[in-house]
């Protein structure tokens, strides 16, 4: 990869959510979940769809915090729009893992 400047990473708008609520997304070409996640105040509530079935249940993420890119466009996936993009990694077999922060914080706080 190339490298980037500090200025292009903070074009890059990485804040702290909490999912408010969360269900199976059937209609998705591979096996995924639809999220809707409070970023704070200043952001709101967006939602989105995330490949993320081998770890999570709609309802062990109802509650859970999150990170997600809150200033990439709108992107069809299917009959739902998704708003912003979840941050995770992969497993050894593959499986997302979610990234979150391991302490409580406000949502909407942006990654520094």
């Amino acid at each position: 990869m190339a490298d980037i400047s500090f200025d292009d990473f903070l074009k890059v708008d990485i804040r702290a959510g909490r999912v408010l609520r969360a269900e199976p997304f059937p209609e998705a070409r591979k096996p995924a979940i639809k999220m809707w996640i409070d970023f704070g105040p200043e952001i709101g509530e967006r939602k989105t769809s995330a490949q993320v079935t081998k770890h999570y249940t709609p309802e062990s993420l109802t509650g859970r915090m999150v990170m997600g890119v809150v200033n990439f466009p709108p992107r069809q996936i299917g009959p739902f729009m998704s708003e912003v993009l979840v941050l995770g990694v992969a497993d050894a077999e593959g499986g997302i893992v979610l990234l979150a922060p391991d302490q409580e914080v406000a949502p909407g706080e942006r990654m520094h």
